[in-house]
């Protein structure tokens, strides 16, 4: 069954936020704080190694009995039944949404077209294992009879930024292998890896559904070109494999029919992390990482699936979200992770939330006169301290921002680490509750500068009640970042059904390759 279609902004909650909104919009977060002292406990949510605190936003209790009597008017728990049983919720593709499947491990059935998809999972997961292992333990020769020491994933979209996103957030646990990532059309990308490799000692992963990706299959033809300047066509056995549907398109290229790893269309790319085309990743860090992966974002699963609307981390930051873009009319959020590994983080989850929640057409096929997706962007702390931040604290913009952040550091660089994290909790705190005249007259008094204070007191007064949510996890690990990534996930679902679109088609991304080939036929 599909999802239901209900405008949201015809529900009776959305009429009470709107007078909510007028009574509150100017309430001051110091007032917040100052009228609820357990306001913090109250509006913070601990899940596992996550603690998520939402305190520091412009709501109350009553904004949020309001939100969850939204989602209930809406019928999300209806929604994420079918979400997770395998409806055809992707309803203009007439495809499931089903990449929760992907790292489930209880012994449920999830059936697509009457047939359980289960097995099918295991068996690329086992083949993944397999492969994996060859490969790193050096089992697996190249042409030459040297062992494999670089992979060049070749993909687009969701089959390059969550796969690089991944690997490089988890530079950590890597192996010895050298992992490249060859995404963008542009000959210079490419050349500039090419530079970089060895023909007898590199492996090529393909990554494209249906193999006619335009980028990816022009990429993956320069680099074949390039490998048979040292090698033969039989040789293409030994150092290229596939992550495709399409098996015809596969063996004119010369991919080994054993080398190839299956993709279903119930995976969205932007969603595909958790299947083949997370083969680089399991390669780059080993399987059993690739498994904790798995696992953390099962957890989350289980997390959002199971826990009520008031205590369910990916429905309230959804919530949230929706509070300050439909009734502040914010148009951006910002992703600011406290973790230089996570740099490609804010990319990915561009792509996800706003390739998927970008729609201007409800399910019913009619325009819609509400906003949806939020612009997302972001960087990492400290970095972007010294970059954008100024318009945070003191711009004219309001812009929603998660602070992402780990109790630990993996290299144990103790006093680095608290430098670190002292900023995390710095900022989110400025952008709170800011610097009165009072407090900016005082510091220029205490600085001997009271000549100036006539001058700079306005420069420097930061009016604070600039909303944000902090997520605090304990470690940055496979797990932890299987759970951050499941998060995103359901909070991009929790969305798309609130504001009744259909978050996992992408149409908007056909029109520009049409004309690209028109273009290219003239």
């Amino acid at each position: 069954m599909a999802l239901k279609n209900i405008n949201p902004t015809k529900t009776k909650a959305w009429g009470k936020l709107n007078s909510l909104f007028s009574e509150i919009k100017d309430t001051h977060l110091k007032d917040f704080f100052k009228d609820n002292v357990d306001r913090k406990s109250e509006f913070s949510i601990s899940f596992n190694d996550f603690t998520v605190d939402y305190s520091k936003n412009r709501i109350n209790q009553e904004t949020l009995k309001l939100l969850i009597e939204l989602a209930n008017e809406v019928d999300l728990k209806d929604a994420i039944q079918k979400y997770f049983s395998g409806n055809i919720i992707n309803a203009t593709e007439n495809r499931a949404v089903l990449h929760t499947a992907l790292r489930d491990t209880t012994t449920k059935e999830i059936t697509v077209d009457n047939t359980n998809v289960k097995p099918q999972i295991k068996a690329v997961l086992n083949q993944i294992e397999q492969f994996s292992e060859k490969i790193i333990s050096r089992e697996w020769k190249g042409f030459t009879g040297k062992p494999i020491t670089d992979v060049v994933n070749i993909g687009i979209g969701g089959s390059d930024l969550g796969p690089d996103m991944v690997v490089e957030g988890l530079q950590f646990y890597k192996n010895h292998l050298n992992t490249h990532f060859v995404s963008n059309i542009d000959g210079d990308h490419v050349s500039e890896i090419i530079k970089k490799l060895n023909p007898k000692t590199t492996l090529f992963v393909i990554v494209s559904k249906t193999f006619t990706t335009q980028e990816t299959i022009t990429n993956a033809t320069t680099l074949k070109k390039w490998f048979l300047k040292s090698a033969t066509t039989k040789d293409i056995a030994k150092h290229f494999v596939a992550v495709s549907t399409n098996l015809e398109a596969i063996s004119k290229f010369g991919i080994d029919k054993e080398n190839v790893f299956t993709m279903w269309n119930w995976v969205g790319g932007r969603f595909s992390l958790w299947s083949a085309i997370g083969l680089s990743i399991s390669l780059a860090i080993g399987f059993q990482n690739f498994k904790s992966l798995l696992k953390g974002a099962e957890e989350m699963d289980q997390h959002f699936k199971n826990t009520p609307f008031e205590k369910n981390i990916p429905v309230i930051l959804s919530l949230i979200s929706i509070w300050y873009n439909n009734f502040f009319e914010c148009e951006t959020e910002a992703i600011l992770p406290y973790s230089q590994y996570l740099n490609k983080l804010p990319d990915y989850l561009q792509q996800a939330i706003m390739e998927s929640n970008g729609k201007s057409i409800d399910r019913n096929g009619d325009k819609i006169n509400y906003q949806t997706a939020s612009i997302i962007w972001g960087s990492t702390g400290t970095n972007m301290q010294h970059a954008f931040m100024q318009l945070l604290h003191q711009g004219t913009k309001l812009i929603p921002t998660d602070f992402i952040g780990f109790k630990e550091s993996l290299y144990g660089l103790t006093d680095h680490h608290k430098k670190l994290m002292a900023n995390f909790y710095a900022q989110t705190e400025a952008l709170a509750f800011g610097k009165t005249a009072e407090e900016v007259h005082l510091d220029l008094k205490f600085n001997n500068q009271l000549k100036k204070i006539s001058t700079l007191l306005p420069f420097k007064i930061f009016e604070g009640n600039k909303p944000s949510s902090t997520i605090l996890i304990d470690k940055l690990n496979p797990n932890s970042l299987g759970k951050l990534i499941a998060l995103y996930e359901h909070k991009v679902f929790v969305q798309g059904v609130i504001w009744n679109i259909f978050s996992f088609d992408q149409f908007g991304v056909e029109l520009g390759k049409e004309l690209a080939n028109k273009h290219l036929n003239k």
